[in-house]
């Protein structure tokens, strides 16, 4: 099969490569890219440990075509921390709240709840368990999980009020 070129925003970035149209969006972000952040899970789109934005939606990348990311604006992991490389207020509550323990889900959790946050600034904890629904966590029973989530939106909501 013959190679595409592609090309897609990265975290803020241009990249581009060669790819056969087939190659999902997580083993060109892995392989070609070496963007380890997302990680391979189930391979089905059910466990979110692939979880990339994509065009300001969260998708899973393990079910997305390399071709269906040309042109497109991505984000992982990677691309949440803030500028001078501190964590985000979301990753800073994961870890203030022990919302992780192995850490095999939290690059796409918080990938997701980046975009929650965006869609339900001021969310219900109905509201954050069914918005991270598609996430699966074997260790951590989500009730930290959760407080991350919630406490994270009172800070970034905090943070909004002051800078108005």
């Amino acid at each position: 099969m013959s190679k595409m070129h592609v090309k897609f925003t990265l975290n803020g970035e241009e990249v581009e490569g060669l790819a056969e149209p087939r190659t999902l969006l997580i083993h060109f972000l892995r392989e070609n890219l070496r963007i380890t952040g997302p990680h391979i899970g189930c391979e089905t789109s059910h466990c979110g440990a692939c979880t990339v934005d994509m065009d300001g939606k969260s998708v899973k990348s393990c079910t997305v075509f390399v071709a269906q990311a040309n042109g497109a604006d991505v984000t992982t992991i990677e691309g949440l921390t803030n500028p001078d490389g501190t964590l985000s207020v979301i990753q800073e509550m994961f870890r203030e709240h022990h919302g992780l323990q192995c850490g095999y889900c939290t690059p796409g959790m918080i990938t997701r709840v980046h975009r929650l946050l965006q869609e339900h600034p001021s969310p219900t904890e109905e509201d954050v368990r069914f918005g991270i629904a598609g996430n699966l966590c074997r260790c951590t029973g989500y009730q930290n999980i959760v407080k991350a989530v919630l406490a994270a939106a009172d800070q970034l909501n905090a943070q909004k009020e002051a800078a108005e």
